[in-house]
């Protein structure tokens, strides 16, 4: 999978960098709790099939955090070609 930013700014691409890390601060707080809560439900209450639907939807939310993190990548890949620091 290529992902062009050869035609964004260095502005935008900072930006969209300090945003990225945003999400992926918040996806794994988020996530975390949503699945601690799951994992603290299915082990102390007697009815917890909806403890396990809550914990499966945390896992497969987890599917988008390493897309997070390549966009990350290309990110910063592109604004070092382009001499900036990061």
């Amino acid at each position: 999978m290529k992902i062009d930013l050869s035609n964004k700014t260095s502005n935008q691409l900072r930006s969209n960098l300090n945003l990225i890390t945003v999400i992926i601060v918040a996806l794994l707080i988020v996530i975390s709790f949503l699945i601690g809560i799951s994992i603290y439900g299915i082990t102390t209450r007697e009815d917890s099939n909806s403890f396990i639907g809550t914990l499966v939807v945390g896992i497969s939310c987890l599917g988008t955090v390493p897309l997070q993190f390549i966009m990350r990548k290309a990110i910063k890949k592109e604004l070092k070609s382009r001499g900036e620091i990061v």
